[in-house]
């Protein structure tokens, strides 16, 4: 297998079951060129001056070897946001970028151990947070944010969307809305409606026009604990997919920690010649 060398190389929603409940920065912080050479676990260790000032070291403490570099964020951006009107819904980001992006929702786990793992590997996430579930420890990830992944709205409560009137659907969204930008000091942007429920609904797109957030964010592959749910029948991964994962609980991950599932996930993402990218570098917020 090959050992891929240098630095900077630039790559030219599950459908809405199998999340939030189902059993199934900037650009080039995600680490330098990986080694295919063998198990993570066996191989020796590339120096920092190998891999362009990354310190494989460190991910080789997590079992694995660093991703290739993640492409320059586009001048151009692929997804571009209105201030006002109907807002889009995707899954998946037009890009011939030999990319993915991680998204990560809810905030059952609160594991120190991830945030030590992300401060290691500097992975680019999005976070989709649900106010109840992080009420208790708003501060877990304040440091996960001040590694430039930002922080989405996932309602309040959780709720199918579709389960629920409009009324209902813009107190779930204004209110996470007002509770996020109040904690994290930034407005959400993005929208991520649990299970994927309502997602293309008029009334939730209205409910979201109402609350500030200017794009309902989807995904095209779902982490499970050791390995991904796709929705192409090939499984595999296409240049721009959305990947939804979850902050899951032990109970969740059947005695695997949050910190192996994401393990498990970016050698899945290896394993495709893919690399992780920041969504937020792929989108044009709206401006003026």
């Amino acid at each position: 297998m090959k050992r891929w060398l240098g630095a900077a190389i630039a790559l030219g929603m599950a459908a809405t079951v199998g999340a939030c409940g189902s059993s199934s920065g900037g650009s080039g912080t995600n680490g330098s060129p990986k080694s295919t050479s063998g198990d993570a676990s066996s191989a020796t260790p590339q120096t920092s001056t190998e891999t362009g000032g990354v310190d494989a070291a460190a991910w080789a403490k997590w079992g694995l070897q660093p991703l290739l570099p993640a492409p320059a964020a586009p001048a151009d951006k692929p997804i571009k946001l209105t201030k006002t009107g109907t807002v889009p819904v995707f899954s998946n980001v037009p890009t011939t970028d030999k990319v993915v992006f991680i998204t990560l929702d809810d905030g059952a786990e609160k594991d120190p151990r991830f945030v030590q793992l992300m401060q290691d590997l500097k992975i680019p996430v999005t976070m989709f947070l649900t106010r109840d579930i992080i009420k208790s420890n708003y501060g877990y990830f304040k440091p996960l944010q001040a590694l430039g992944n930002s922080i989405q709205n996932h309602t309040v409560s959780h709720p199918p969307m579709n389960t629920i009137s409009l009324a209902a659907q813009k107190q779930q969204v204004c209110e996470d809305q007002k509770t996020l930008t109040t904690e994290y000091g930034t407005a959400p942007f993005l929208f991520r409606p649990p299970f994927g429920a309502g997602a293309h609904t008029s009334s939730l797109n209205q409910a979201v026009q109402a609350c500030g957030p200017r794009a309902v964010v989807l995904w095209k592959e779902t982490m499970q604990i050791t390995g991904l749910q796709y929705q192409t029948a090939d499984k595999k991964f296409r240049p721009g997919d959305i990947i939804l994962a979850h902050f899951r609980g032990p109970s969740e991950l059947k005695g695997e920690s949050m910190v192996q599932m994401f393990v498990n996930m970016v050698k899945r993402i290896e394993e495709q010649g893919f690399t992780v990218a920041r969504l937020d570098d792929y989108i044009q917020p709206p401006t003026g």
